[in-house]
């Protein structure tokens, strides 16, 4: 079972076990695997389906025929579909984000990687992908999954968080230290 550590704690822990032990069963971890990947990118450039999934105002079934829709026309496998469905019919859609990412994080784990989410505020080319994974399989000791996403708002370096551990050499942060102990001077 795969709920024995912190990885799986809470709601949305539970439900991404749920969902891992039962793909494992069918042998579908990597299908399942790649469907929610598909599904956070979709999350993540949607705007209208974030605020489908997150907000309380839409009923359960109006959720329902909206997250299965947009699955079914994804191409997801059943498994997820069906997921996504009994999610909608029990209101946890708004743990979606999470439970995503524990599933990936519990299938990095079976595989003996650890994932790495690498927030940049412009896209990182192949070679930049490349030695940051170099880079942090070194520290960690296993493979590293990298799981990117592009933050406009950090304006220049990355901010990583890998396990419990973050590093943020974003220039966003640097610049809100500095105007902290411009302050502080005063």
């Amino acid at each position: 079972m795969a709920t024995d550590d912190t990885i799986a704690g809470g709601v949305a822990g539970r439900y991404a076990s749920a969902l891992f032990d039962l793909a494992e069963e069918a042998n579908q971890v990597r299908q399942v695997e790649a469907d929610l990947k598909s599904l956070q990118s979709l999350l993540d450039e949607s705007a209208d389906l974030k605020r489908m999934v997150r907000s309380p105002v839409f009923s359960s079934e109006e959720q329902g025929r909206a997250i299965a829709a947009v699955a079914e026309k994804s191409g997801l496998a059943p498994l997820v579909v069906n997921f996504l469905k009994v999610l909608a019919r029990n209101r946890r859609l708004f743990a979606l984000n999470e439970m995503i990412r524990t599933f990936l994080a519990l299938a990095a784990r079976q595989r003996g990687e650890v994932n790495a989410e690498v927030a940049t505020a412009y896209p990182l080319s192949d070679e930049q992908l490349a030695a940051l994974k170099e880079t942090l399989r070194a520290t960690a000791g296993k493979d590293v999954q990298l799981i990117t996403k592009v933050d406009a708002t950090l304006l220049g370096g990355l901010i990583v968080k890998m396990g419990s551990r973050m590093i943020d050499s974003s220039l966003r942060t640097k610049l809100t230290s500095l105007k902290t102990a411009m302050k502080e001077v005063r």
